[in-house]
């Protein structure tokens, strides 16, 4: 039963977390909006850009689950002092992996952005954003390292400060580069991909002085190879990565085959994502705080309690943040409005903003649940449910509704809802039959 001090618990924890991912995605609003002023093509080719860079990097955004859910068991472990011996492998391994796949990835940036894309002026424009957002790679794997770790010990109020920092400054680079302001080169679409990565690179700087000044004591820095925790974090990180990677695979997919429709409903679908986004990752927020309450009540040894917090943050978040987005459903153009000035291309958007708000209670316990069995140990149960159900179902029947039999950008848009939809009832059904209780981290 969700009481006043549970409730007050979650939202402790859960309310930094939301607070920095929505700041996050309001803020990537504003590039959008920026960028939108340059037209169509360029709007396309940062969309475009954003989930390559996403794709590309989504195996080392792994290690976020990997270094969360064993934090979370050791502190509940009460096992202090090694507590932070996984953030210390987990930045070591983003170090190792992140530097040759970015710089190879880079070299070949021009070969491989064209395979997303056909239209010649996108790929002019998103082949140098791509490149910009490739330099900040290391930092991004770092980052993603931190995060699981001040969310798996509860101080997710780290992760707001230092993500509210990196994005102002994200803002206001981008303000600069992409329309030259002050005196500095007009980059358009190019311009909002440094000022990214430089952003990126402050966020990094300040999570490592936080942590020298918070965390020498869990073990912070004091060991960088501990072969058990290397081989847990393994063990759950490489799924985890692995689930990331073909979730950013197919939504590129996803954006190819809308690609394939047409240059405005690319456009519109990368507002789209945008406004789900900010929609969805309060959902994602909470199903954090619910990875680390259910990594600690495992690591006390109280299951029935780890049970509990799964279902009590679901009902929570799913009030909270589908309630919130009723607002797509009901006033549409309201928002579209404040992205889109083609009036064709704010009609092709309409429906399938009012069917995400309709839906997005139900695509908020997916996300809780994706996340509470993360912290419990099930990255592979997680990566099977996912892949399976995106690419063995959802891309397939994308494909032949849009570009094959012609039923347009709605119809795609209604098969992506179905997926999540159906997905999120399989995770219901996996967190009640209670077999991820027995996994070791």
């Amino acid at each position: 039963m969700l009481d006043r001090q549970r409730t007050g618990t979650i939202l402790t924890l859960a309310l930094p977390i939301i607070g920095g991912m929505v700041s996050q995605n309001v803020l990537n609003l504003v590039d959008t909006a920026m960028v939108g002023t340059l037209g169509p093509a360029a709007l396309a080719a940062v969309g475009m850009g954003s989930f390559a860079n996403f794709m590309a990097m989504a195996f080392i955004m792994g290690l976020s689950a990997g270094v969360q859910a064993i934090s979370a068991r050791r502190l509940g472990e009460g096992r202090q002092s090694e507590t932070a011996s996984p953030l210390n492998s987990g930045l070591l391994i983003a170090l190792v992996v992140a530097v040759p796949w970015s710089l190879l990835l880079f070299r070949f940036a021009d070969r491989l952005y064209p395979l997303l894309v056909d239209d010649p002026e996108v790929v002019a424009l998103g082949v140098p954003y791509f490149r910009a957002r490739l330099v900040g790679m290391t930092a991004i794997g770092m980052n993603f390292a931190f995060r699981g770790f001040w969310n798996g010990i509860s101080q997710s109020r780290r992760y707001l400060q230092t993500l509210v920092i990196m994005h102002v400054c994200n803002v206001i680079l981008n303000w600069l580069l992409i329309f030259g302001h002050l005196g500095l080169p007009a980059l358009g679409a190019t311009g909002a991909g440094i000022g990214t990565t430089f952003a990126t690179y402050i966020g990094t700087g300040i999570y490592i002085g936080l942590a020298i000044r918070h965390a020498r004591g869990l073990g912070f820095l004091r060991s960088f190879v501990d072969r058990s925790t290397v081989t847990s974090m393994v063990k759950l990180s490489v799924p985890a990565g692995l689930q990331s990677f073909f979730f950013a695979a197919g939504m590129t997919a996803f954006f190819w085959i809308i690609g394939r429709i047409g240059t405005p409903e690319l456009a519109a679908s990368n507002v789209l994502i945008q406004l789900l986004l900010v929609a969805i990752l309060p959902g994602v927020g909470f199903g954090l705080a619910a990875a680390s309450l259910v990594g600690q009540a495992l690591g006390r040894g109280d299951r029935d309690d780890a049970e509990r917090w799964g279902w009590n943050v679901s009902a929570l978040a799913m009030l909270l943040v589908g309630g919130g987005a009723l607002v797509g459903l009901f006033f549409p153009d309201l928002l579209l409005r404040l992205f889109l000035h083609d009036e064709s291309t704010i009609s092709l958007a309409r429906f399938p903003l009012r069917l995400l708000g309709a839906t997005m209670a139900l695509e908020t316990l997916g996300s809780v649940l994706l996340n509470a069995l993360l912290g419990a140990g099930a990255s592979r149960l997680v990566m099977r449910v996912s892949i399976g159900m995106q690419w063995i179902l959802f891309l397939p029947v994308a494909y032949v509704l849009g570009p094959v039999m012609g039923f347009g950008m709605s119809a795609v848009w209604s098969a992506q809802v179905a997926y999540r939809s159906l997905q999120a009832v399989v995770f219901a059904l996996v967190w009640k039959s209670r077999a991820w209780m027995d996994l070791q981290v």
